[in-house]
């Protein structure tokens, strides 16, 4: 039941999906399960203090006391004033009706699978069948309260992952599914409402928030809305690539777009691209970079964060974009995407999440791991 959807008892850590930081506390996705809840008072030493069940999660935001996650074809709305007894707000239908499909099956808004039994069997699947894995589930997104939250107490700058399905900006949260971009109200948090769809084509993909501007990956392109009028984003612009999955992350001048081989897109690329987007209406590729096989990406100043899967993360000085240099490379394991926010690192592995410290960059440190129970 819906009821069950509050904060249980702590849960390890399996297979860890999208993060977000909310003042001391850290939510964690458990792919297709729900939401870790760790104490993160001392960066150095997470602790996990809860669980929220939420069958079929793979997103989250947060906004205020409010969290959102999708269940499913669902979006919904979960009370966080007190992470350790959460409640849920508010459900909202039809946000992702491609996991219709996708899941198998539609399921009945007012009842959840709490748990289930793992055992191996061996199925066939068409190659949209991997939407349920680590393309979606791979990412993060890191937010805290905002200050247009109206919430007491200070607040934090929020900042989206690269491979995060969801936006808040100010008052409006922007959803993206396989073929459009949602528009929703949240001037009442705990009760979000539709305001409009804009159709985009198909394989739409990650949603990344710059200033007036949304940047929004797709298969086979990057597309750039306007959203001065945040109830009525406008499509400006875009630019199109071969065949292959792209998180994008952006700033004032300059797009940066990963492409990656090996995934349902069926692209052959393994490449960043930067995209000068100073006239929005006409993007231009500026140069191509050789990659291994690139996922989530974050930027701060100067520096470029890349998740190169297997190959680890990379450490780009990117201060001229005609000649982005590999400053440091952290081996040795498989990295899907990273949050660089306040000189920490959030960075989601296969070996779960892990927290650098890059205050120097000459001396990045490791803080914590949360790690997976294999």
């Amino acid at each position: 039941m819906l009821a069950n959807i509050k904060s249980n008892s702590p849960q390890e850590v399996g297979e860890p999906g999208k993060v977000y930081l909310y003042g001391d506390y850290i939510f964690l996705n458990e792919i297709n399960k729900g939401v870790h809840i760790i104490d993160n008072s001392n960066p150095s030493s997470p602790t996990n203090k809860a669980f929220i069940k939420i069958p079929g999660n793979i997103d989250i935001a947060v906004k205020g006391n409010t969290l959102y996650a999708d269940l499913y074809t669902e979006m919904l709305a979960i009370d966080i004033s007190n992470p350790l007894d959460a409640k849920l707000s508010a459900l909202v239908s039809n946000v992702f009706p491609e996991r219709q499909w996708t899941s198998g099956f539609i399921p009945d808004p007012n009842k959840v699978i709490v748990d289930w039994i793992s055992k191996d069997t061996t199925v066939e699947v068409d190659r949209d069948g991997s939407l349920l894995g680590r393309w979606l589930g791979g990412g993060i997104a890191f937010s805290a309260m905002d200050a247009a939250s109206g919430s007491a107490g200070k607040s934090v700058m929020g900042v989206a992952g690269s491979m995060s399905r969801f936006a808040i900006v100010q008052n409006y949260l922007y959803a993206v599914n396989r073929s459009s971009l949602q528009t929703y109200s949240i001037a009442n948090t705990a009760d979000p409402q539709f305001v409009q769809s804009s159709p985009m084509g198909w394989n739409i993909e990650t949603i990344y928030p710059f200033k007036d501007k949304l940047f929004i990956g797709s298969a086979t392109g990057m597309f750039i809305f306007n959203i001065s009028n945040l109830a009525a984003p406008v499509n400006t612009g875009s630019f199109s690539h071969s065949r292959a999955c792209d998180p994008v992350v952006a700033d004032d001048n300059y797009a940066f777009v990963t492409l990656r081989a090996g995934t349902f897109c069926e692209g052959t690329a393994n490449q960043l691209d930067v995209i000068d987007v100073t006239n929005v209406y006409s993007p231009k590729l500026v140069r191509t970079y050789t990659m291994t096989n690139p996922h989530g990406l974050a930027k701060d100043g100067n520096t470029l964060f890349i998740c190169d899967g297997k190959d680890g993360l990379k450490v780009m000085d990117a201060s001229n974009v005609n000649d982005i240099k590999l400053k440091h490379h952290l081996k040795g394991m498989e990295t899907f995407d990273v949050i660089a926010f306040n000189k920490k690192i959030l960075l989601v592995t296969t070996g779960g999440l892990k927290q650098y410290d890059y205050s120097d960059l000459s001396n990045i440190r490791l803080l914590s791991t949360i790690s997976v129970n294999k």
